[in-house]
């Protein structure tokens, strides 16, 4: 069982074509472990750092507030806010 706080999701937008949510993380909040069953683009509305625990060992992330990336399903991993402010960032996964 993890310490951390949880991030908060708030699903903006889910029909036949896309899932868009708005995530938000405080300092040290985490999603948990989680497989995407679907292609996503993420757009970050603050800049920050994420860890990231995958399956091959720990990663760090940079963000930049309006550069966005994609990434296929399949990504599993459990997101973490490593910054010591507030990270929210825009997630669309593409059905």
């Amino acid at each position: 069982m993890s310490a951390r706080p949880q991030a908060v999701p708030t699903v903006q937008v889910d029909n036949a074509e896309v899932i868009v949510t708005e995530w938000r993380f405080a300092p040290g909040a985490e999603t948990g472990r989680h497989l995407h069953g679907h292609d996503y683009v993420v757009v970050p509305m603050t800049g920050g750092t994420l860890l990231l625990e995958t399956p091959e060992g720990e990663k760090r992330a940079p963000l930049v507030a309006g550069q966005s990336y994609f990434r296929k399903a399949g990504v599993e991993h459990n997101v973490i806010n490593g910054s010591d402010h507030e990270i929210v960032f825009i997630e669309t996964e593409i059905k």
